[in-house]
Parts: structure tokens; sequence; C-alpha cells
């Protein structure tokens, strides 16, 4: 963030679970930078929302105009992403910007495909010259958010702590009316997402299915909370349709689908205390 041509004015970092040595190695990264910065220990893990929430409020506190998110795992793809990000949002009126996410080890791939009307977009040139892509963004991963547009939508949810907070967010900032997008020539490297999505129909829709037992349980759950959230109803039966066509016709694993059933059932009902941990049964064969 230090090396951004336009720097931001303030950095704040969450220590979220209070791991050893963050202190020092924030010292040590921000030494002779002469950025102002303010480090936040939390004793216990918020978990990723619980993070961005601690951090955009006292972002807020200290009377930030723009809050720009990132992780611990992805980095701005140039000097300029920033900078890049603050001139799409005055030239297009945009409430919150995205940059393009691309994959660290291949940049010309995107680490998290978009969707843009009935087709995915994986790779870069796939977008063509359009700077903005509009109604479309990945909020926390370098995305900069205003002061108003977080008013408007407020922080992320953290009882939805591994997967769906982001949704939650793109919930909020449809129904809000708020104007935002992807700024496609503003870039930030992270980590691809790949390995969670299983692909139904060749690739043309997909289901998330976190490969770890912990994440998919929430991950099921949440889901479910989110199909029963205003906005978001309708996703209820396709995804009831989608996951049962890849655990019972693609994976033949009838007890994944009862308990992805299950978990939606939990989330549905908000019901966010410890999910069952039914043994899952994998297959032979991988999907």
């Amino acid at each position: 963030m230090a090396s951004q041509r336009h720097r931001p004015d303030h950095l704040v970092v969450v220590d979220n679970g209070t791991e050893p040595g963050v202190a020092e190695a924030l010292a040590t990264t921000l030494a002779g930078t002469g950025l102002p910065h303010t480090l936040l220990p939390s004793e216990t893990n918020l978990g990723g929302a619980g993070g961005y929430a601690y951090g955009i409020l006292a972002a807020r506190a200290l009377g930030a105009d723009w809050v720009w998110l990132a992780d611990d795992d992805g980095r701005p793809g140039s000097p300029w992403t920033l900078g890049r990000l603050l001139t799409c949002a005055a030239d297009h009126a945009l409430d919150v910007v995205s940059p393009l996410v691309v994959d660290e080890e291949d940049p010309g791939r995107l680490a998290f495909p978009l969707r843009r009307g009935l087709t995915w977009v994986r790779r870069r040139e796939q977008l063509g010259t359009d700077v903005l892509v509009p109604d479309v963004a990945n909020l926390f991963n370098g995305a900069l958010f205003s002061a108003h547009a977080l008013d408007v939508v407020g922080v992320p949810d953290p009882r939805l702590f591994v997967r769906g907070d982001e949704v939650e967010i793109h919930r909020r900032l449809r129904r809000s009316r708020l104007r935002f997008g992807t700024c496609s020539p503003a870039t930030y490297l992270h980590p691809a997402g790949h390995d969670d999505w299983a692909p139904l129909a060749g690739g043309r829709l997909t289901v998330l299915v976190p490969r770890d037992l912990t994440r998919r349980e929430r991950t099921f759950r949440n889901l479910g909370y989110l199909t029963a959230q205003p906005g978001l109803r309708w996703r209820r039966w396709p995804d009831e349709a989608r996951y049962a066509w890849y655990f019972l016709l693609q994976r033949h694993d009838a007890q994944g689908w009862r308990q992805w059933r299950r978990l939606s059932r939990q989330g549905r009902r908000e019901d966010f205390g410890p999910p069952p941990r039914a043994p899952h049964r994998r297959p032979a064969t991988a999907a």
C-alpha cells in the first residue's frame, strides 16, 4: 500500500486473532515510509467478515472519506491501482469500485470468474476494451468504498465469517441503488479461487463446494441464509436444482446431498449455532 503512487492517507491493520510478531512485521514493512497507521489487535478471531467490519468502523471513526479494503493474501497489481480506482469512481460517479482481481500466477486469468449476462468471463481479454464493468464487483479484494456507501449498506455480517459475506454486501448494494462496478485497468493480484467451484454442464453452471469440511459446512449454511433474504430469494430453487444435480447425478453422493439440504435449512432458519458434523463420504470418482 505504501508503494502506491496515490498513497492512502492512513493504514488500518486488523490483527485478527492476535498472531505473534504482527506488530514487529508491520513496523519493519512500513519503516521509512512515513505512512500513518493503526494496528487493531483482536484476541478473538472475528473471521473475515468480522475483521473487515472492525477495520471499516475504525477507518470511519478516523474520518475516512474512502475505505480501500484488502485481505492478507492479495496485493495491488501495480503502483497505480488506487489512483485508477479513484479516477474511475470520479469519471463514472461510482460509490463503490473494484479492481480486476487476477490470478497472481497468471495475470491474464481472473482469480474469480465474473458473470456477464448468462456467461462467465475467466480471461482478461474476454472483457474487451471496456474500462468499466457496471454492476459487477469483487468487494473484499481491493475494492474502494465511499463513506456514503458504507453509511448506506453498513459493514459485513460477522456471522457469515467463511463464505457469503461478500454476496450479502453485494445484495445490499443492489437494493440500495448505489452505483458500483469493476474498473478493468486497475488490477489486484490474488491466489486463484477456482478449486472450490465444481463445474456442471461442461462449465456453463457451477456449484460452490469447498474441499475443507468446516468451510463446506459454513458455506452451505450461509448460502441457505442468503436465499432467505430479500433480493436473493429467487436463488433458492435454482440452488436446490444445481446441488441436487451435483450430488445425486454427478457425484452419486446421497449423503452429501442430505448434508447440503440440512445445512441450507439451518441457514434459512438463521440458526448460526455450531453446524452438525455428520461424516461426509467421498465417492471414488472425483468431479
